[in-house]
């Protein structure tokens, strides 16, 4: 049975790692960032990894209609939707009494309104996914943060935009895990991309997770039968109390 996935952030780091995970498995596959130069050869790549079809579609998601033509783009290619990466996001840190609003919406706006929107417009092609396999379902794979869980000072917009990312999830499986769709949340403290690098001197990036840790448990989640939920994992660092980024 032909198999499809959209996600998210998909140019670099963890979302590039998933798309090549699923692309050699044979998925078709629809992926977006910002740079579409970049996005373009990472597509080629993915052909040639197995993927059966890639659909590119660029844009920022801090742009309120970049889903829904990301959504659209994946419904004329494939017509249903077996796996929805909820991937991209911004980092930002800094304390509460400090923090910019500019910067608090735009973290507000691509961490949490866009997964929304992203979700709510792909219901009905998780929906339809899910009626294709009932044995499997569709499953929406969400990266969140530790801090989502545990509080970090300096942290508080990033943390809470991934605390109400894990909210989200877990309330689909309410709404929806009855019908075949169920959502994860995953919670890891720093891994190791680019995103992190701004921590590398304190964090240095040989004791960050793996991507590939990541890709793995993915991997794990959509091979469940639909009868099983994972509201979230949460992923702590080696060597640490498990508590912190």
């Amino acid at each position: 049975m032909s198999r499809s996935a959209l996600i998210t952030g998909a140019s670099r780091g963890i979302g590039l790692g998933i798309a090549t995970r699923l692309a050699e498995q044979g998925y078709g596959l629809t992926i977006t960032a910002r740079d579409r130069e970049r996005l373009e050869a990472v597509g080629a790549d993915l052909r040639t990894a197995g993927a059966k079809d890639v659909v590119v579609v660029a844009g920022d998601l801090a742009d309120e209609e970049s889903a829904g033509r990301v959504v659209e783009a994946h419904a004329d290619a494939f017509g249903s939707l077996n796996a929805l990466v909820l991937n991209a996001g911004v980092g930002t840190a800094g304390a509460i009494g400090e923090f910019p609003m500019g910067r608090f919406d735009k973290s507000l706006g691509v961490n949490l309104r866009a997964p929304f929107s992203l979700l709510q417009q792909s219901l009905p092609l998780l929906r339809t996914g899910a009626a294709e396999n009932p044995g499997r379902g569709s499953k929406v794979v969400a990266l969140a943060s530790i801090t989502g869980v545990y509080a970090e000072a300096g942290l508080a917009v990033y943390g809470a935009t991934k605390a109400a990312l894990i909210s989200l999830t877990e309330t689909l499986n309410v709404e929806e895990s009855g019908n075949g769709i169920s959502a994860t949340a995953l919670a890891p403290a720093y891994v190791d991309t680019d995103m992190a690098a701004w921590t590398h001197d304190t964090i240095p990036p040989e004791t960050m997770i793996e991507v590939n840790d990541i890709v793995e448990l993915v991997d794990a989640l959509l091979r469940l039968s639909s009868r099983a939920v994972v509201p979230k994992i949460v992923v702590g660092r080696a060597g640490t109390d498990g508590y912190r980024a």
